[in-house]
């Protein structure tokens, strides 16, 4: 590759990543106007494989229809709470390009990254992904919410 091949490239390369950045709806989470409401974030201990954590008073999920993006070793889980003593964990991967699902209007989760929309069950609401969200076992049991 002589000099003029090598700068031609990186000028192509550095055109690409200015306007990656400069739309941060295509690829990344958004933070714009029209991203939707973070996620409140609880961080899980894991233990055999079991994410585990407890429900107080101060938690996001400690009344009904509380929702929380849960962060753990094994993997991150959108979960809410649909009754006193019932939760509902999906996996928090959009099912359209991969993105952790970050946003929550309730009672829609959002993919700010793409606009992707979710019932808190799992379904999709609307596109552009097409799957909806895997679901993981959730116990609740002396103020202990476990998801596997």
């Amino acid at each position: 590759m002589d000099r003029r091949q090598f700068v031609t490239q990186a000028c192509q390369i550095v055109s690409i990543a200015t306007v990656g950045t400069a739309f941060p709806g295509c690829g990344g989470s958004s933070t714009g106007p029209d991203a939707a409401p973070l996620l409140p974030v609880i961080n899980a201990g894991v233990v055999s494989g079991v994410a585990t954590f407890t429900v107080d008073a101060s938690s996001p999920l400690a009344s009904v229809g509380g929702a929380a993006l849960v962060r753990a070793t094994t993997g991150n889980f959108l979960v809410s709470r649909t009754a006193q003593d019932a939760f509902t964990a999906l996996a928090a991967i959009c099912t359209h390009d991969g993105c952790v699902v970050d946003g929550f209007q309730s009672p829609t989760y959002v993919c700010n990254c793409h606009g992707s929309k979710f019932s808190t069950s799992g379904a999709v609401v609307q596109g552009p992904a097409g799957s909806p969200l895997r679901t993981a076992t959730a116990r609740f049991s002396n103020n202990v919410l476990t998801i596997s």
